[in-house]
């Protein structure tokens, strides 16, 4: 029985000793960051979408079908994230005001794109304006956040948001 207690008492250090790996932190910037974005990109999964299926430019049909695809895989990481903070998937009411007062898309204006003439220049500049708030909210959370899976995801938005917005100006100049 000793023995045993002697064994006990050697665990109970050893696992005091030990700690598990820390996680990684998290800030109310990273939660407000990823809950706004998951509304922007289900605004930004619309507008893609009336693009894909309205659109008669290939190059656009295309890029809209990708940026839909992107959009929905990214909310599925965007939403595990949120969970495994353990905080709220949406953001709470008037969110966009405290968020450096970057709007929404007007709901007017995605339910007006799929009646518009000539279509593609207003999808084209619709999404545009669309993919600048991603940009602008994703520098908010790299110059405010603390967590490094969603800062460095932030870049990655900037980036690729960026791109897109230029690959839309050149199809754009040549549809005009």
């Amino acid at each position: 029985m000793a023995g045993w207690l002697v064994a006990l008492g050697l665990l109970l250090v050893a696992a005091c000793g030990s700690t598990a790996p820390a996680e990684d932190p998290v800030n109310a910037d990273d939660v407000m960051f990823v809950q706004m974005m998951v509304q922007h990109h289900r605004q930004g999964i619309e507008i893609a979408e009336v693009g894909a299926e309205k659109a008669t430019t290939e190059e656009l049909r295309t890029l809209a079908a990708a940026v839909a695809s992107t959009q929905r895989t990214e909310v599925e990481m965007m939403l595990r994230w949120l969970h495994a903070w353990g905080q709220p998937l949406t953001p709470p009411d008037g969110a966009h005001d405290h968020q450096g007062g970057l709007p929404e898309t007007d709901r007017k204006k995605i339910a007006a794109l799929r009646s518009a003439k000539p279509f593609e220049p207003a999808l084209l500049t619709l999404f545009m304006a669309h993919q600048d708030g991603a940009v602008q909210m994703a520098a908010t959370e790299i110059r405010d956040g603390v967590n490094p899976e969603a800062t460095r995801w932030a870049a990655q938005v900037q980036e690729s948001r960026k791109a897109q917005i230029d690959q839309m100006r050149q199809l754009l100049a040549r549809i005009n």
